[in-house]
C-alpha cells in the first residue's frame, strides 16, 4: 500500500471512530435538551439547556434534591426537568408552601420565591419518586398530575451541566 492510500484509510478509520463513539454518547450515556419554561428558575432558566447523565441511577435510586429529566407521566412522548423530592416509601406534605417528608420540614435554598398552597399528603410508592419544580408557584408538577409519581424505569438521566448563556456544573 503506498503513503497516499495508508493516509486515507487512517482519516476514514478516525472519522467512523468518532461517528461511533458520538452514537453511543448520545444514545446511551447522556441526554440534551433544552428548557422551554421557567418552572424550576432560578437554578435552570428558560431557554437554558442541560446535560443529564443517562447511567447515573443503574446502580442506585435518585437521591432527594436531584434534578432529572422523565418521562412525564400523563403522556410519555414529553420529557420533563424537575427536582426529587419525595422517595419511595415516604410521605410527603406541603402545609402552606412547606414541605414536610415524613412529618419534617425540608429545607429548600433552592425555591425562586416562597411557595404557597397546600397539597397531600402524597405516599410515594416503591420505585417512584414525587418531583417538584424549583419555581413553585408556576410549576406544573406532581402536585396536579394525574398519575402523580414518576416511575424510576422512566426516569431518563441525573442533570449534571447547564449551558447557554451561563456555563454553570450542577452538583
Amino acid at each position: 500500500m503506498n503513503d497516499k492510500v495508508k493516509e486515507i484509510f487512517s482519516w476514514v478509520r478516525l472519522i467512523i471512530i468518532a461517528l461511533a463513539l458520538s452514537f453511543i454518547l448520545n444514545n446511551y450515556i447522556i441526554a440534551k435538551a433544552e428548557i422551554p419554561t421557567g418552572s424550576m428558575e432560578n437554578t435552570v432558566m428558560t431557554g437554558d439547556r442541560i446535560i443529564a447523565l443517562k447511567v447515573a441511577y443503574l446502580f442506585q435510586g435518585p437521591s432527594r434534591g436531584d434534578i432529572v429529566v422523565f418521562k412525564y407521566p400523563n403522556d410519555e412522548t414529553q420529557n420533563y426537568l424537575k427536582r426529587v423530592i419525595g422517595l419511595p416509601g415516604e410521605t410527603v406534605e406541603i402545609i402552606d408552601g412547606e414541605v414536610f417528608i415524613d412529618s419534617e420540614v425540608l429545607t429548600e435554598d433552592y425555591l425562586k420565591e416562597i411557595p404557597v398552597g397546600s397539597y397531600g399528603p402524597f405516599v410515594v410508592p416503591e420505585q417512584c419518586y414525587f418531583m417538584l419544580g424549583d419555581n413553585r408557584n408556576v410549576s406544573e408538577d406532581a402536585r396536579y398530575w394525574e398519575n402523580t409519581y414518576v416511575k424510576k424505569k422512566k426516569i431518563i438521566g441525573k442533570v449534571i451541566l447547564k449551558y447557554s448563556p451561563d456555563f454553570e456544573i450542577l452538583n
